[in-house]
């Protein structure tokens, strides 16, 4: 904080949390009460493992944020490397990052 009188805006509130998808490939992160006063900006990563693993935020307020998580083994087919078709992932530790907007 500076002491020549400027003002210095206070940062954004920030979130941060871990969650572990279900049986349907769902992490459930509920924020704070009052943390947010809209829908927080948020990112998300999961952990890695075997296959490739897709993540998308499926829903997103003020309180709670919903990720669901696909993963798909890789395919050769006619010497060409494709991906199957994805299944819901359980067991995926997925981080989350909520930055008031």
């Amino acid at each position: 904080m500076s002491t020549d009188g400027d003002y210095e805006a206070p940062g954004r509130r920030q979130e941060r949390a871990r969650a572990v998808t279900d049986a349907n490939g769902v992490a459930t992160f509920n924020w704070p009460a009052g943390a947010f006063a809209v829908p927080p900006v948020v990112t998300v990563a999961v952990e890695a493992g075997a296959g490739f693993r897709s993540a998308r935020i499926a829903s997103n307020t003020a309180a709670q944020t919903t990720v669901h998580v696909l993963a798909s083994a890789g395919v050769t087919l006619l010497g060409i490397g494709v991906l199957a078709a994805g299944t819901n992932a359980s067991g995926v530790t997925v981080h989350a990052t909520a930055t008031a907007a």
